[in-house]
C-alpha cells in the first residue's frame, strides 16, 4: 500500500478550477440579484482556512464586488444628469471583463488584482 497524502479539493474540484470558478461566480449577479456577491463570498468563506490561494483570490474578488457596489451607487446618482447611464454600461463591461480575466489568470496560477478596486480586505 502506498501512503498518499490526499490533496485538498474544494467542492470536489481541482484548486485551479475552483479558483477560476470563484472568479466566474461573480457573473451570477447578472442573472440572480446579489448572486454575484453571495456565491463568491460563500465559496471563499467555506474554504479560506484550507488554502492560502483561496483566501487571497477571495479577498480580491470581495474587494472588487464591494467596490463595484459603491461605483453602482455613484452611477445611480449620476443618472440624474445622464452621465450615470454611460457609467453603468462601463461598469457592467468592467465587471464582465474583470471576472473573465481573473478566472483565466487564476487558472494559470496567477493572482490578478482587479484594477480600480478599493482594498477593504488586505
Amino acid at each position: 500500500m502506498e501512503n498518499e497524502i490526499e490533496e485538498f479539493k474544494p467542492w470536489g474540484m481541482e484548486l485551479k478550477v475552483y479558483l477560476m470558478a470563484m472568479h466566474l461566480s461573480q457573473l451570477a449577479g447578472f442573472i440572480i440579484p446579489f448572486g454575484g456577491l453571495i456565491l463568491p463570498l460563500v465559496m471563499w468563506l467555506t474554504n479560506k482556512e484550507h488554502n492560502r490561494d483561496i483566501d487571497n483570490h477571495g479577498k480580491v474578488i470581495v474587494n472588487w464586488v464591494l467596490s463595484a457596489i459603491i461605483y453602482s451607487l455613484v452611477c445611480f446618482v449620476l443618472t440624474f444628469i445622464l452621465v450615470g447611464i454611460f457609467a453603468f454600461i462601463v461598469l457592467g463591461i468592467c465587471a464582465l471583463v474583470f471576472a473573465v480575466v481573473g478566472a483565466i489568470k487564476a487558472h494559470d496560477g496567477v493572482l490578478w488584482e482587479y484594477p480600480v478596486t478599493i482594498k477593504f480586505l488586505k
